[in-house]
């Protein structure tokens, strides 16, 4: 019996220390592997991707491209996928993420079939990461995916049987589908497709060229669907490659590479990587992951629609030639506050381009969402004004002289006619009045100035009064989105202003705090997300360090949703989660103005006004965050005393001198150096002596 029992504790020891061996090469093995993983190997690409929770699909995608190969399934979201969902439609290649309406995008549906062409393809697993999909269904078919800048690559792994592809060209997501034109030769198929752009308020018109290998010839089954049926019993791989084009046929063509689907990986991989590490942070995985997952998504529009040798489609469909990329897909109105400031930062050689994009759309007929004859799917475009003078006053080259006319047509005809149409309007017309000085045209400054200066009017009558009963009410006297008392801090050209109309600093500071305190912020939606930036115009500027911080990864009360609604009951929780259903409830991503947010957020900064080259500053969510600015110059930010729970900057130095300041300038970044924070967990520790920036407007 003693002999039986040490044999078997000799056993059970030697388990043990095979246990513990197992578990020290399993602990080394994940500690290697954190350290060689990427930024692009942080990106969660199912991240708000089931029901209203931002909108957002795992597709493969490229950065600043509309070619993604988006899943679709029933029941779906805007973008035609729903994480839980196990029936599958097929492939779509574009996809405008995060908009609202009822999405937009959707074009020409791939679907391999076994046996039948209306079997149902039931999923049984699912892989992504950025720029590559992969899912398994019950009847053994496999689909990989990739994508390139304008490509795309399918790779279907077929079992013993009869098998095939449908394609629809006629399939768009809101039923947008306007119109198509297609020939076929042999085992290729071109032509172009049109739907309608997002909310359908325009018309998009995209060329594509696709080929299948083994080569096979494509039927006609019905009006712009085809079908390729492979007459082998064997088990296959087959090869699905797409080109897309804004310009025609045959640049679609040139844009398919002579890469293997393993190459493609590696290419794609490295691009997403250049693009995400444009901002490195340091700091624990779960909050990495979160980061790069959100910034992946801040990324990922507008599009580049030019060819490589600048030729591409302006919006009134004419051919153009340009020497540097044009883009196209904006969600200007909900992004411009967020999501193109990010740009500007993190990527100033794209927002150069980009902006001055922007800036074409005047000549050739911009409309405030969208032309019949749009290059690409996209949103709207209200707010362009700010963005070129947000642009300008960065470093960027606009020719406003050339770009006047129809700018002062645009702002001549703005839109007053409801209490928060009238404050947007009015910040266009600031932005307006500063180009024309800009422009040295002096009496139209001074007339556009005064005109901006009305806000105070419509304020007066509509936002000083919060005694009234619709003041927390959605939609209330005609709001397009959100409350009276989300819209009345809605001047960041002139927060001096709106202090004395409030009543003075004093009266300025309880009446935000109230706002706070009651829960009447809604982070669902864009109308009032510069607010919790808003007390560093002000002595009270450590409550919106706190805000900062607690919006983007802490527990807030949320009574205001997206879909125009105030809830009984409160969702209680954080607003960013890396999981499927991410977001709050009817929180669109609107175009990465909410990923860009966090963003912001996460890394110690955020846009005081976006017009003047201005940054608050908070505690961000990480260690260090470094910004490669241009070159080898860099910016780097640290917190030498991180710690999760610390809240208040307790004080500040700049490049190796103390820094007395709650703010810094664009240039001041734009230089290089380093920005060291010292923080602390109670508001009592918090510096208070720092001086602070507000917009003014006399």
């Amino acid at each position: 019996m003693g002999s039986l029992q040490k044999k078997s504790g000799d056993l059970n020891m030697k388990k043990r220390v095979l246990a513990i061996g197992m578990w020290l090469i399993c602990m080394m093995s994940i500690a290697q592997t954190k350290t060689t993983l990427t930024p692009a190997d942080y990106v969660n690409v199912f991240m708000g991707s089931s029901g209203d929770h931002g909108q957002l699909s795992p597709a493969a995608s490229y950065p600043f491209s509309y070619m993604s190969i988006v899943p679709q399934t029933y029941p779906k979201t805007h973008t035609g996928y729903e994480y839980y969902a196990k029936e599958f439609r097929g492939f779509a290649h574009t996809v405008f993420e995060g908009v609202g309406c009822r999405g937009s995008g959707g074009n020409i549906l791939v679907k391999p079939f076994l046996d039948r062409p209306d079997d149902v393809l039931e999923k049984i697993s699912q892989a992504g990461t950025a720029g590559s999909y992969a899912v398994q269904f019950s009847n053994k078919i496999a689909a990989d995916f990739v994508v390139g800048e304008k490509y795309g690559q399918h790779i279907y792994s077929f079992p013993k049987g009869y098998h095939g592809l449908s394609i629809d060209l006629s399939y768009s997501l809101s039923n947008g589908f306007k119109n198509a034109a297609y020939s076929i030769s042999g085992n290729t198929v071109q032509g172009w497709v049109e739907a309608g752009t997002t909310c359908g308020a325009g018309v998009y018109k995209l060329y594509f060229y696709l080929s299948v290998n083994p080569s096979i010839s494509w039927q006609e089954t019905a009006n712009n669907q085809l079908m390729a049926e492979w007459k082998s019993q064997a088990a296959e791989k087959i090869t699905l490659k797409i080109g897309l084009s804004s310009v025609s046929a045959a640049y679609a063509k040139a844009a398919i590479p002579t890469s293997s689907f393993a190459e493609q990986q590696q290419q794609t991989k490295k691009a997403w990587n250049e693009a995400l590490q444009r901002i490195n942070v340091s700091g624990a995985e779960p909050k990495k992951s979160l980061f790069y997952s959100l910034l992946y998504r801040a990324i990922q529009s507008p599009y580049n629609t030019s060819e490589p040798d600048g030729t591409y489609r302006a919006n009134d469909g004419s051919l153009q030639k340009s020497k540097e990329p044009y883009y196209n897909g904006w969600s200007v109105w909900d992004n411009y506050k967020t999501q193109l400031p990010l740009i500007s930062l993190a990527y100033p050689d794209r927002f150069s381009p980009i902006a001055r994009s922007l800036a074409q759309l005047y000549l050739y007929g911009k409309k405030d969402y969208a032309t019949a004859t749009e290059p690409s799917n996209t949103v709207r475009t209200e707010h362009a004004v700010v963005v070129l003078l947000d642009a300008y006053r960065k470093g960027v080259t606009i020719d406003f002289n050339k770009i006047y006319e129809p700018l002062k047509k645009e702002i001549d005809g703005l839109d007053f006619s409801k209490p928060d149409k009238a404050l947007e309007s009015c910040y266009d017309t600031w932005a307006f009045a500063e180009i024309c000085s800009i422009l040295n045209k002096t009496a139209e400054a001074t007339t556009y100035k005064q005109k901006a200066l009305t806000y105070k009017d419509y304020w007066n009558k509509d936002f000083k009064d919060l005694t009234k009963r619709d003041v927390d009410q959605m939609q209330a006297r005609g709001l397009y989105q959100g409350t009276i008392w989300q819209y009345r801090w809605f001047v960041p050209f002139d927060v001096d202003g709106l202090i004395k109309l409030t009543g003075g600093t004093a009266d300025f500071i309880d009446q935000l705090k109230t706002f706070f305190s009651k829960d009447l912020y809604n982070h669902a939606n864009e109308p009032d997300i510069q607010a919790p930036a808003m007390f560093n115009a002000t002595s009270a500027y450590p409550l919106s360090q706190y805000w900062m911080h607690t919006i983007a990864a802490d527990t807030i009360v949320q009574y205001y949703f997206n879909d125009n609604s105030k809830g009984i009951d409160p969702f209680v929780g954080p607003v960013y989660k890396n999981q499927p259903r991410a977001l709050l409830r009817t929180m669109d991503d609107d175009g990465g103005a909410m990923s860009a947010w966090y963003a912001f957020a996460a890394i110690g900064l955020y846009p005081a006004v976006v017009g003047e080259p201005v940054y608050y500053l908070h505690v961000p969510q990480f260690q260090s965050i470094d910004l490669p600015v241009s070159g080898h110059i860099r910016f780097r930010i640290h917190v030498k005393n991180y710690t999760p729970g610390h809240k208040y900057i307790k004080s500040l130095s700049l490049n190796g001198k103390p820094y007395h300041k709650n703010y810094l300038f664009h240039s001041d970044i734009m230089k290089g150096g380093q920005l060291i924070i010292e923080t602390t967990e109670s508001l009592i520790g918090a510096n208070t002596q720092l001086e602070t920036w507000r917009s003014s407007y006399q």
